[in-house]
């Protein structure tokens, strides 16, 4: 009994780090190494996995740690709410994540410092600490996050510009993605007068952004297999694990506007992004 205890510690403790989140992430920085076609040392490869992975977890703690209200309506099934893991531990991680990462990203050059120290650090406390209250605005903040990754990574590797559209492509399905777990959230967000899109817009007028957002996204990305910037591939991958999905998320909520649409769709959007980022990688081969 006592070593099923011990297990069931230790996996609310892996539960709240959110794994799949961290892992995306890691991805993400490994994919950019091969969209740039990185041939230097593998620790600059892992150096900024392990900065994302730190951040990540920092970051994903931190959300549960001030949505300690939402989530009695809206997740009461997380680890805090639960009292797996008391409130004050996910701060103690958080902060000793952060840390972690602010410290492995002072090996890397200024310009990747800058961008993860000095712009996504700070806006990743200051979203979670305010701004995901705020109707887009959050939104907005949290895209603007992911798709900085993808430029993160271009900085360490000293080759940007390759990844310039990864990046587009990163912070459009995260706006979208956002948006639909807003809706899938308005309960608990409603419950402690929170301000997001939904609430302020109503259900409907969000998901119309969420599906004029999907179609220029749609556009934009296909564009890029049209004027031949990618190959083939790129165009086929880019419908399966990226077009189709969105017009079902989108199709799914204009038919069912209900929160569990929502929630479907925002776990659907949550792999697009990395069909995405194949995509991109299958179309510079």
């Amino acid at each position: 009994i006592k070593n099923n205890q011990i297990m069931g510690k230790v996996s609310s403790y892996i539960k709240i780090v959110r794994p799949l989140n961290v892992i995306s992430g890691a991805i993400a920085i490994l994919f950019s190494a091969l969209i740039v076609e990185y041939k230097g040392s593998i620790e600059l490869v892992l150096l900024p996995m392990l900065v994302v992975v730190f951040f990540t977890i920092g970051a994903n703690v931190l959300n549960d740690y001030y949505d300690f209200e939402v989530d009695k309506i809206n997740r009461p099934d997380r680890a805090i709410i639960t009292g797996e893991v008391p409130r004050v531990h996910a701060l103690y991680i958080s902060i000793f994540s952060f840390i972690i990462g602010i410290l492995i990203a002072l090996q890397l050059n200024q310009l990747s410092q800058l961008i993860s120290i000095g712009i996504s650090f700070p806006l990743l406390v200051f979203y979670n600490a305010k701004l995901k209250n705020y109707p887009l605005i959050g939104n907005v903040v949290v895209a603007f996050i992911l798709g900085l990754s993808f430029i993160y990574a271009g900085s360490v590797f000293n080759n940007i510009d390759p990844l310039m559209v990864p990046a587009f492509l990163a912070f459009g399905l995260t706006l979208i993605r956002e948006i639909v777990k807003d809706i899938a959230d308005i309960k608990g967000d409603q419950a402690i007068n929170s301000k997001t899109l939904p609430i302020v817009w109503g259900k409907n007028k969000s998901i119309k952004l969420c599906a004029f957002l999907s179609i220029i996204l749609g556009i934009c990305a296909f564009i890029l297999f049209v004027i031949g910037y990618y190959n083939f591939y790129y165009g086929l991958f880019l419908i399966m694990t990226v077009e189709i999905p969105l017009g079902v998320v989108v199709i799914s909520l204009l038919n069912k506007p209900t929160i569990d649409t929502a929630k479907r769709g925002s776990k659907l959007l949550k792999i697009c992004t990395l069909g995405g980022l194949f995509s991109i990688y299958i179309g510079t081969i």
